[in-house]
This record gives structure tokens, sequence and C-alpha cells, in this order.
């Protein structure tokens, strides 16, 4: 402090004459650009992606709507609930489908040319046939899957809760059981949209996923769903949240499907009819889901 100033500092050309020298400050030339526009502009893109991600693609937004404002209370145990189901109906997804998501993802972005219509591409048309048939199978072997875990986990939420956390969660009020039921619902969702965004980001060049990201659309959608997150908890309580889940998974998945049809709209690939299933095997699933509903203690 005290050589600060001193004849020996100056004599030194010591760089610091007085404390306010250490603290930031401008230079009479940067006055005139305290913004740079230019880090501003790629600021505002991150912020822009960030948003989004929250608030659609990541699923989160019911958390901001359950913060502030206040749609569940403390005392009814809603948010606890909520969280124990949520976190347990996760692990199926995070599991079964992530890793099939991921690994596909690389396949599609390996075997096919980002952003170029399927007749237009240099490819061998025997890998183009092979990409059609892999995501075919998929979505066949992923809705089947997601049935399944539909159909019998609606019957047996109950149970399920009963063996993870004793009667504390599947009795009482209920809400634990409505909301794994509807959870079960969700896990098909996820499955679905998974492998068809999966394909759709591997085929889409790097322009088509920004405008995807961050158009005007999305953020509609991002506000929408924060609206019906709401409302519908205005209405269903602890429920809402994953009905406006369910909401959101199945905008995502129309617009998977959109992108799909019109990348082998010209080409004889049909591979959206991995999502429809036989008479036959519906049937199945509706007298099974009748079966297992009765047969619940």
């Amino acid at each position: 402090m005290k050589f600060l100033g001193s004849p020996e500092a100056t004599k030194e050309s010591f760089p610091v004459s007085k404390m306010t020298d250490l603290l930031p400050s401008l230079t009479e030339g940067q006055v005139q650009n305290v913004i740079d526009w230019k880090e501003a502009k790629l600021t505002w893109s991150f912020f822009k992606q960030s948003f989004l991600k929250q608030m659609l693609t990541e699923g989160v937004g019911e958390r901001y709507v359950m913060t502030f404002l206040n749609v569940l209370n403390f005392g009814d145990q809603g948010k606890g609930v909520y969280d124990i189901v949520n976190n347990l109906g996760s692990l199926v997804p995070r599991l079964i489908f992530l890793p099939v998501e991921e690994s596909f993802y690389i396949f599609f972005a390996k075997v096919l040319e980002r952003g170029t219509a399927v007749k237009l591409q240099k490819q061998v048309q025997d890998d183009i046939a092979m990409a059609a048939a892999v995501l075919e199978s998929l979505l066949k072997l992923v809705l089947l899957v997601g049935l399944s875990i539909t159909v019998f986990g609606y019957a047996y939420s109950q149970l399920a809760l009963d063996i993870y956390g004793s009667s504390m969660l599947s009795s009482g009020s209920g809400i634990g059981p409505g909301l794994l039921r509807c959870y079960s619902l969700y896990v098909l969702l996820l499955a679905v949209n998974g492998v068809t965004e999966c394909f759709t980001f591997a085929s889409m060049c790097k322009e088509e996923v920004d405008r995807y990201r961050f158009s005007f659309v999305m953020l509609a959608l991002s506000f929408t769903f924060l609206c019906v997150s709401y409302f519908l908890t205005q209405w269903q309580g602890s429920v809402g949240f994953i009905l406006a889940n369910c909401f959101n998974m199945s905008i995502r998945i129309a617009h998977s499907i959109r992108y799909i049809y019109n990348y082998f709209k010209e080409s004889p690939y049909r591979p959206l009819k991995g999502l429809l299933l036989s008479t036959s095997l519906i049937f199945v699933y509706i007298l099974s889901a009748v079966i297992t509903v009765f047969s619940e203690v």
C-alpha cells in the first residue's frame, strides 16, 4: 500500500499507482463500444438453445410451473410422490431406450448423407434400403415394448409401488398408482419419440437442426407446453404434469413422423409401416389389458 504512488514506484515504472487501478474500468476508446454485439448475438443464441431445451426438449417445464405457480402444496405430498414416481418410471427409458437411441443415431448418421434427399444420395441403394429396414424394425420393436409396459404397467402400478415403497405409496390417497399408470403411457410415447427423433436428427443437416430448434414454432410450442401444464395441473393435480408431458411428446412425434414421411416420400421405402400393428396383435393387447386390470388385487 505504501509503495503505490511513492517515488520508488514512479522511478521503477510500476504500472499501478493507486488501488482503483486494480478494479475493472473502461478506457476512453472502450466507452463507445461497451457492448460487443457479435458476442451479444452469440450469447442470445445460447440463451435460446438453453431455454428451449429446458422448456420443451428436456420436458422439465412442469418444474417451473410447480415451483413458481405453486399448483401443488407440500401438505398433500403431491410433489414428493410425483418425484418418486417420476424417478421410478424414468428407469425404463434410461436403461433400455436411451442406449438404443444413442447407438442407432450413430448408425443412421454413418449410413445416410445429411440434408440430402434419398434419390440424390451417392451411397449404394443397399445402404439406404438397410437404413429404412432398420428404422422400420426399430419402430416396431419399441412400439411393442412400449405397449407391453403400458398394458401391464397400468394394471400393476399399485403392486409395483407396494413392492418399491410399501403401502405408504400404494395406498392412502391413491396419488401414486394413478401417477404411475399415466407414466406407463408416457413411457410408450418416449419410446416412439426416441427412435423417430434419433433418425430425424441423424439425417438432418446442421442448418435444418438449428432451424428446428430455434424456430418460432418451437418457441410457441414451449409456451403452449407450459400453459397446458398449468391448466392440466389445475384440473388433474399431479397427473396433469404427466399428461402435459404426453402432449409434448405427441407433438414431437408428429413432427418427426412428418419429416420421415417427406424424407422417404420419393423412394420405394416406407419405414413408418413399423408403427402399424396387425389386427390380431391389437386384439391380444386389448385382451391382455382387460385380463390384467380385472386380475389386479
